[in-house]
């Protein structure tokens, strides 16, 4: 037996709701509009579950006289991506590491990605050290999403705002050209650029999905910003479950509450100012980064409780100690 998608059926029962001219002259264009709504739910739903990862970065074409691409970087790994939150207009995805250390797995929490539909605005890159909320237009949010993606310890990385898209047998998403701040891998090297202005793109595949990335690094050459190459991003999720995918799980149950208070604590602080400022450093990201994951790891190990984690977690966030050196907080 053939079944009626939820969001159909939702839909027709508001409608059926409504007076009878507006129901015939709404009825299409609801549907139509819950239905896509209902499908791109489905598309990022499906990023969630077990995989093996493989990351390939590698920059490619220079456009300043005498500088020299890096040499590829590639590696890998095991992620378990589970489902933190899903309501209609909103999904949030955590992504667990899991690694083998001294012949036992060790998860560490990675990167989040939030997903929101049709937002009234999104935090975005702004400089060196500071995110803002920007307004999106009524125009620019009809039927896309917002993807904000989060550091390891729930600060800000960057955001941008595009429309999951069906043609040609791929589901996708590409958002819009974003700034986004140094990664690590690039941050250690002291390079001449300083940040990167990105395409964002997601797309489903036969046997998980794949992340991609253009990235533009850019740099002050002469007092101007100036491309000193062009990077190409790929990392592939192939689902896998020859990993000790109960260690991720077990890690996630042990401190998820924590975690939940966390983002609490960096919603608050965002909200607070249309924004936040954070100090990043080359060697550890978000200067909050260090305390904030060796919070997590006791309450873990059961060295300290929740409550005394998230009452320590909410002051560092909320306070100025994120805009300081990691060195200043020793």
């Amino acid at each position: 037996m053939t079944r009626t998608p939820l969001s159909l059926l939702l839909a027709a029962a508001v409608l059926a709701a409504a007076p009878a001219g507006i129901a015939r002259a709404q009825a299409p264009a609801a549907i139509e509009a819950q239905a896509s709504q209902a499908r791109d739910r489905q598309s990022i739903l499906a990023m969630a579950g077990d995989y093996r990862v493989r990351f390939d970065m590698r920059e490619t074409v220079p456009f300043v006289a005498g500088y020299e691409p890096l040499d590829p970087k590639q590696s890998g790994g095991y992620e378990s991506v589970r489902v933190v939150e899903d309501s209609p207009g909103k999904i949030v995805l955590q992504h667990l590491l899991v690694v083998q250390h001294d012949g036992k797995p060790m998860v560490i929490k990675h990167w989040r990605q939030d997903w929101v539909y049709e937002p009234a605005s999104v935090l975005t890159y702004e400089k060196s050290n500071r995110w803002v909320l920007t307004p999106v237009s009524a125009a620019e949010r009809k039927g896309a999403w917002s993807q904000t993606v989060w550091q390891t310890d729930d600060s800000p990385r960057y955001g941008g705002v595009g429309r999951w898209e069906y043609d040609n047998g791929v589901a996708r998403w590409e958002s819009g050209e974003t700034l986004r701040p140094l990664a690590r891998r690039d941050a250690v090297k002291k390079p001449v650029y300083g940040w990167y202005v990105g395409t964002n793109r997601h797309a489903l595949t036969p046997d998980g999905w794949v992340h991609e990335q253009d990235n533009a690094k850019i740099g002050l050459k002469d007092g101007k910003p100036q491309t000193f190459v062009h990077e190409v991003v790929i990392n592939t999720y192939d689902r896998n479950s020859t990993y000790e995918i109960a260690a991720a799980d077990a890690y996630w149950t042990a401190t998820k509450g924590y975690w939940a208070a966390v983002r609490q604590a960096w919603d608050a602080a965002i909200a607070k100012d249309r924004g936040v400022a954070v100090t990043e450093e080359a060697e550890n990201g978000s200067v909050t980064g260090p305390r904030l994951m060796a919070l997590a790891e006791q309450v873990a190990g059961g060295a300290m409780d929740e409550r005394s984690a998230i009452a320590e977690a909410r002051t560092l966030i909320g306070g100025p100690a994120r805009t300081q050196p990691l060195a200043a907080l020793k």
